[in-house]
């Protein structure tokens, strides 16, 4: 399997498996099941050569009996995870978020192979999009995520259920987590322009199961506690401050740095933009900013009153959004309406008398 899965399946002239794979018990691989049966015969009977897709009998049924008896793991696609192979990944998964919330080094090829041992022949793949839904789980209850597993829908019913019974059970340390992604580092890459990044693009919104989200503890609230994190959103402020002298610079107006108003910090929050800065000498840039430690994909804040700005300002209006700011900071920008680039979900309400 040195050629890699497309490569080798096409050489030999097989199509991917629809139902099973199965696991090489020596190096952990996962390979389409018939066309490793079919190979293998090529190489016990090299006068006839390998079989053809259609030359078996008795179909995958007699396949996987072969392969069974060789020492080949089955690996069952799209079959539902047990309720113990959820609670195995949904656990590493937690050990991975508090070693980088920690700025611990860990390694998720490790834990992925660690994990496999652990679970029903799972592939590879299928554990990466497994910890890709508990991020989606994480994100909708407004936790942190792991960087590297970007959030994917669309889990079995079981997993929400299982991540919400987690952090119940585990509150110490999803709050130990939680706070430690709450320390204020200035980071320490300074280039500013090279941190701008593409930003997230606007996913289809699918109606998730109802959930517990009412029932978690508020004190886990990531983007609240971004938001009410005052040291951090200053300290991000700062570095968008050096931003726009780096950027007014580079397009020859450097000058025009002199006339950049801190407004969250001269007039105080509410205004619906934290800094005013420039295109040119007559085109004003309205810049709210939004900083947290955690990933590009992070949800966060926004005020009603930052909401109508975004539409009164138009293409004026930048929302600035500084993401693993203790980590180097990057940086992705939405221009104008913000309904127009994101999902907007209604969280509070003020109640009144009359």
């Amino acid at each position: 399997m040195q050629l890699g899965r497309t490569k080798f399946l096409a050489r030999y002239g097989y199509g991917k498996s629809r139902d099973f794979l199965v696991r090489d018990p020596k190096t952990g691989t996962d390979c389409d099941s018939k066309a490793i049966a079919g190979v293998a015969y090529g190489k016990q009977f090299p006068d006839q050569g390998p079989l053809t897709a259609d030359g078996f009998s008795g179909g995958e049924a007699t396949v996987m009996s072969a392969l069974t008896r060789l020492g080949f793991a089955i690996i069952r696609i799209g079959e539902d995870w047990s309720e113990a192979e959820v609670a195995a990944t949904v656990t590493d998964y937690f050990e991975m978020l508090r070693a980088e919330a920690a700025g611990l080094p860990f390694s998720k090829s490790e834990h992925n192979q660690a994990l496999r041992r652990q679970l029903n022949g799972r592939s590879k793949s299928s554990v990466e999009l497994k910890h890709q839904n508990i991020s989606a789980v994480l994100d909708a209850l407004g936790l942190p995520y792991i960087n590297g597993y970007k959030p994917r829908g669309n889990s079995q019913l079981l997993l929400p259920k299982s991540v919400q019974a987690y952090v119940l059970e585990h509150q110490q340390l999803v709050g130990t987590i939680v706070d430690a992604l709450e320390e204020v580092k200035l980071p320490g890459d300074k280039t500013y322009l090279a941190a701008l990044v593409e930003p997230p693009t606007r996913e289809a919104l699918v109606r998730a199961p109802v959930t517990m989200r009412n029932r978690m503890p508020r004190k886990f609230d990531y983007a609240a506690r971004d938001e009410a994190n005052r040291s951090l959103g200053r300290a991000g402020e700062q570095w968008v401050i050096e931003f726009e002298q780096q950027r007014l610079t580079d397009l020859g107006r450097a000058e025009l740095f002199q006339r950049l108003d801190w407004v969250s910090d001269t007039q105080g929050d509410g205004v619906g933009f934290d800094i005013l800065s420039f295109e040119d000498d007559a085109l004003h840039r309205f810049i709210e900013l939004k900083t947290t430690n955690g990933g590009l994909g992070s949800s966060f804040l926004v005020s009603h009153n930052e909401l109508a700005f975004s539409k009164e300002a138009g293409e004026q209006f930048y929302l600035y959004r500084v993401c693993q700011f203790r980590d180097g900071s990057r940086l992705f920008t939405l221009g104008g309406d913000l309904a127009q680039h994101v999902h907007l979900k209604p969280i509070d309400y003020r109640a009144s008398f009359r």
